[in-house]
């Protein structure tokens, strides 16, 4: 099944606008597999003036030849000649193009595999852009390869792009329009194990729901993305097998670096890379406690951020070698605790990652994070939920329960308790806040936030 085309205006204005010049421009579209890169290309491009062409595997002399048919399509008998080399052949399309032509090559890596002298030549045509001269658009998947061919300072494409555009996965509320979901609960579970991927989107939306889908799709070892986390990693990393294992650890449980670099016997310096290169993926996230200094803390844990690979690592991994040899859905229904924790760990994540959007008590708020640390009175303390309100002196502080069967009167009663002993909420206006999958029956003397309410504004 198809999906709609969700989200990305943004992007497809800033692509647009950028096309709409005189003077050709250099647009580069870059980040991981499967989150609509070629569709949102697709969709924005003018289909009346570009040329879209797909790099892949083959030798050099192939591919030019596929892209000089694509081409011929575009300017007459230009797929009669044989092109020596990529000098010629974009040369030659430099020079012929019509203005405002565009030039799409996507998966850029996979040419520059077989072509190193590839980004020099863009290079050279790109520096020569005038009036008239043609657009140039690149895109990939491997984020390492784009960031060293455009990023890096030492790239020959370097300080060229008129706009780089990351694309990341899509936020949780589209799920619900993707799949046709219509309860929140229902959504939110959806993307804790999907993530906002929209090819997984796709892909789920083909099952009757999210279990079958689940169950095909990600647990039967010839499932499409029971291999996905393993392709994901080989996109962008030479040496696999640590990052892997790092991603295992953590889907286990651990989550400071002294316990990843213990079960590893290794020194805790040697993952200061590994693991800032996972950070820079978008797979991992470094978490400090709410208002600790960024550099120099001690505290910080480690989580994966990308919901699909926090349950697949979290859930599925362990139970691989049992999957081998048993029915999917008896290996589920084991699962089946493991994927509440789960589900209760994405939908804190989304707690937080809401409180900007909202309008709590007639405020407008900070970025959210966790606290923990001692309380005043010496014993470990843990809160959810702390933002600060912008231009005010009131601090938000909240909890976030998944299980409907909690009585929210209770929830807000151990909330004020642990405010009481929060350190840095002493003299401050405090705003108490749960996060709830549901409205309770009974009306609470604090603001309420519902799964509804969440995913309302994740767009």
């Amino acid at each position: 099944m198809k999906l709609p085309f969700l989200d990305r205006e943004g992007e497809g204005a800033r692509i647009r606008r950028m096309l709409e010049g005189e003077t050709g421009s250099f647009g580069v579209l870059y980040g991981r597999r499967r989150c609509g890169k070629s569709r949102l290309l697709r969709e924005t491009i003018p289909s009346d003036r570009s040329v879209y062409f797909v790099g892949d595997h083959r030798a050099a002399v192939l591919q030019r030849a596929g892209l000089a048919t694509e081409i011929g399509r575009r300017i007459e008998a230009f797929d009669r000649v044989n092109y020596p080399d990529w000098d010629a052949l974009l040369g030659r399309w430099w020079k012929d193009a019509a203005p405002g032509s565009v030039l799409v090559l996507d998966e850029l890596p996979s040419l520059v595999e077989g072509s190193s002298d590839l980004p020099s030549i863009l290079q050279k045509l790109v520096d020569g852009n005038e009036k008239g001269s043609p657009h140039l658009v690149v895109a990939g998947s491997s984020q390492r390869m784009m960031q060293g061919l455009v990023l890096d300072r030492s790239a020959p494409l370097f300080g060229r792009a008129t706009e780089i555009l990351k694309i990341r996965p899509l936020a949780a509320g589209w799920i619900t329009t993707a799949l046709e979901i219509k309860g929140a609960t229902d959504a939110i579970e959806a993307f804790a194990m999907l993530g906002g991927v929209p090819r997984y989107w796709e892909l789920a939306a083909d099952y009757p729901d999210l279990p079958a889908a689940v169950l095909s799709l990600i647990l039967d070892p010839l499932g499409v993305l029971h291999d996905e986390p393993g392709r994901l990693l080989l996109d962008d990393l030479r040496d696999t097998t640590q990052s892997a294992s790092i991603l295992h650890l953590i889907g286990s449980g651990c989550h400071r670096v002294s316990e990843i670099a213990g079960r590893l016997g290794k020194p805790a310096t040697s993952l200061a890379r590994p693991l800032q290169r996972l950070v820079e993926m978008g797979l991992v996230i470094r978490e400090i406690p709410f208002g600790a200094p960024q550099r120099g803390t001690k505290r910080s844990v480690y989580h994966i951020d990308d919901p699909f690979l926090r349950f697949f690592f979290r859930c599925v991994e362990p139970k691989r070698s049992l999957l081998e040899v048993r029915e999917p859905a008896s290996v589920w229904r084991e699962m089946i605790p493991g994927v509440r924790h789960h589900v209760a760990s994405i939908w804190e994540d989304l707690a937080r990652e809401s409180v900007p959007r909202l309008q709590l008590h007639g405020g407008e708020w900070g970025p959210a994070a966790r606290w923990w640390g001692p309380g005043l009175n010496r014993k470990p303390l843990e809160i959810d939920v702390v933002a600060e309100e912008l231009g005010g002196n009131r601090l938000l502080v909240g909890e976030v329960k998944w299980n409907a069967g909690h009585k929210a009167e209770r929830i807000l009663r151990e909330l004020l308790i642990k405010i009481e002993a929060l350190p840095f909420a002493q003299g401050r206006d405090v705003l108490p806040v749960l996060w709830l999958p549901i409205k309770p029956s009974v009306p609470i003397s604090c603001p309420i936030v519902t799964a509804e309410d969440v995913l309302s504004r994740m767009r």
